[in-house]
């Protein structure tokens, strides 16, 4: 069922041609600074951190217009225009800020040769024969590491690189997977009573148009997977919401975290399909036997998940006099506790009529990267069409303390990262504090609802 959104009330009186025409104005804009940092690649002339604060103040501008300007028919083409060539603009140029995606084409490329690609690692003598000068040498831990990307990213690589073993067709197929996230986001926004147009809130995002236009993060495949779950969860699709989560899982492992949310009880279709999209996924590379789940326990251990190093709030708590020696087992009963709560909320909701269960699943993806403390800016990624659907004051300060943190000097491992993640966590703790104020105190006197938009806003 379809709600009938209310018309949210402008910032100035405006027309939708003068929505368009400033839309037009920042979409320009915004291609021109996509196009700039591809030069930074090459020559540094402003800086990946200017050129991201500038993308971002574009961003928020056409943000402000399309929820609350007057818009038509044609705001939604100039939206897609612009995010086409902003990521058509760096389509060619190679990635600068990650290396992962040769890893892509590496492993799709193994597989149409016959292999599995668990079973080696890229610099093995078995595979010398596959060594080229684009792909290989850019391959990270290509020495020592086995692929860790589960079995449904595995089948994404392969089919991508079918077209051509190049990073152009593999960034190709990522953009086509942003283009079904984009339908699917357009979908659940009409269901909940929302103007499409707020997809721009996804389309736009710097943090896409870097992460996923310029060094093809897998983490596209993933939001994507993860926005056709919540879309068929809420149109009543147990078994395509099990499907397509499951689809997620064996991309990334953790959208597993949205099963309380999106399961509803008695319903034993959902957990059927995700587990049969598990197992059959497995089962297409089980020939590589244990080494099947690849280099997820070196992950573990290099980017200090088990040591606990990785965990900021284990980090700042360790700094604090009498708690120098508090143990991991501590601090996961700690995360055990924050999600506790949550759980209980999905539980409750989990028969609600509408999308009651996609503030949950929001707060349990949100809460996930809270406690585990990416280092990377694409871990993020995942949170940006919870934002779209959903805007939050909080969230939307935590994703863009961390992108623009970690386009900064201050994202070296040591001492800077640390400092860097007081500022994002200390930004994030005093947007939520001010959001809890205005919601209980301040609302009534201050008309900051273009700040703080409700998420209620339905006849």
């Amino acid at each position: 069922m379809t709600l009938q959104a209310t018309r949210p009330r402008p910032f100035w009186p405006a027309t939708a041609l003068g929505t368009n025409l400033a839309l037009a104005l920042l979409g320009c804009m915004l291609v021109g600074l996509t196009h700039h940092l591809a030069l930074e690649f090459d020559d540094f002339i402003f800086g990946y951190s200017e050129t991201t604060l500038c993308a971002l103040a574009v961003f928020f501008g056409a943000a402000a217009l399309v929820t609350r300007q007057p818009v038509n028919r044609w705001t939604l083409p100039i939206l897609f225009v612009v995010a086409l060539l902003c990521r058509l603009v760096l389509l060619t140029p190679d990635p600068h800020l990650s290396s992962d995606v040769y890893r892509y084409v590496w492993d799709g490329m193994v597989q149409h040769h016959g292999i599995n690609p668990y079973r080696y690692v890229p610099g093995d003598a078995h595979l010398k024969d596959l060594r080229d000068t684009d792909i290989f040498p850019n391959i990270n831990r290509r020495d020592y590491a086995p692929t860790i990307y589960p079995p449904m990213a595995q089948m994404f690589y392969y089919a991508a690189t079918g077209i051509s073993y190049t990073l152009t067709a593999m960034k190709l197929c990522f953009y086509a997977a942003e283009a079904v996230t984009v339908w699917a986001l357009m979908q659940l926004l009409v269901l909940m009573g929302r103007r499409r147009e707020q997809v721009l809130l996804y389309a736009w995002s710097p943090l896409l148009i870097w992460e996923v236009g310029s060094s093809g993060h897998v983490d596209a495949l993933l939001a994507m997977f993860v926005v056709l779950a919540l879309l068929f969860r809420l149109r009543e699709r147990p078994v395509l919401t099990g499907l397509a989560l499951g689809a997620a899982v064996m991309t990334k492992f953790i959208p597993l975290l949205l099963f309380p949310a999106l399961w509803r009880r008695r319903d034993w279709k959902m957990p059927a399909a995700m587990l049969a999209v598990i197992a059959g996924g497995y089962a297409c590379y089980s020939s590589a036997g244990k080494r099947v789940f690849g280099f997820a326990g070196g992950y573990v251990q290099e980017e200090g998940i088990a040591s606990g190093s990785r965990y900021f709030l284990l980090d700042l708590l360790h700094r604090v006099p009498g708690f120098a020696h508090v143990p991991i087992p501590a601090y996961f009963a700690f995360c055990a506790l924050c999600f506790l709560p949550v759980l209980v909320w999905c539980w409750r909701r989990n028969r609600g009529p509408g999308a009651a269960f996609l503030q949950p699943a929001a707060l349990l993806a949100f809460l996930l990267m809270l406690l585990f403390s990416p280092h990377y800016p694409w871990y993020v990624i995942w949170l940006v069409p919870f934002l779209a659907l959903e805007p939050n004051f909080t969230v939307g300060v935590y994703v863009t303390a961390v992108f623009y943190g970690l386009t900064t000097q201050w994202s070296e491992p040591g001492p800077k990262l640390f400092y860097l993640q007081k500022w994002i966590y200390g930004a994030t703790a005093a947007a939520f504090l001010l959001q809890v104020a205005y919601g209980r105190w301040l609302r009534p006197t201050l008309p900051l609802s273009r700040l703080f938009p409700r998420t209620d806003e339905v006849a």
